[in-house]
């Protein structure tokens, strides 16, 4: 897949990797600390940015061929999907990935990594925009340390 080829004043481009693991709630943070032990994360002018969804279902049934026995019917579990960005480097992304199986609850995580585009803001443009957060009455979801 070739990725479009976006020239701006307003941003910068980089293309890498977008990760997508799906896992069950309770193990989304510890999957986030081990991922941000290997990759910071960055983005921009910040770190550890990462995205979990809304519990949603995930379903599966075992086939016999792993640890567990084969099973009639299939079950469901409630998991998120966590995505995040890595940049280009594959022996990073490699290590990554690698700390996802080994701190993800399953013997077969569902780990989707797609080759994407992210677009970064060029610093100190734009900065007396209205519809900035800083530049309106703080919001619930503005951190207290950027109020």
């Amino acid at each position: 897949m070739t990725l479009p080829k976006i020239d701006s004043k307003r941003f910068t481009t980089e293309t890498g990797l977008r990760i997508t693991v799906q896992v069950p709630e309770s193990y989304v943070q510890k999957i986030v600390d081990a991922v941000v032990s290997e990759d910071r994360l960055k983005y921009g002018d910040y770190d550890s940015v990462s995205w979990r969804s809304a519990p949603g279902i995930q379903q599966f049934r075992s086939l016999g061929g792993g640890r567990n026995t084969p099973a009639e019917t299939a079950v469901t579990v409630p998991c998120v999907e966590l995505s995040f960005f890595l940049s280009g480097d594959e022996a990073g992304a490699a290590r990554v990935i690698e700390t996802l199986y080994t701190v993800h609850p399953y013997e077969e995580p569902v780990i989707f990594v797609t080759p994407c585009m992210r677009m970064l803001h060029i610093r100190g443009l734009d900065e007396d925009n209205p519809n900035r957060f800083w530049n309106n009455p703080p919001e619930a979801w503005v951190p207290e340390d950027h109020r």
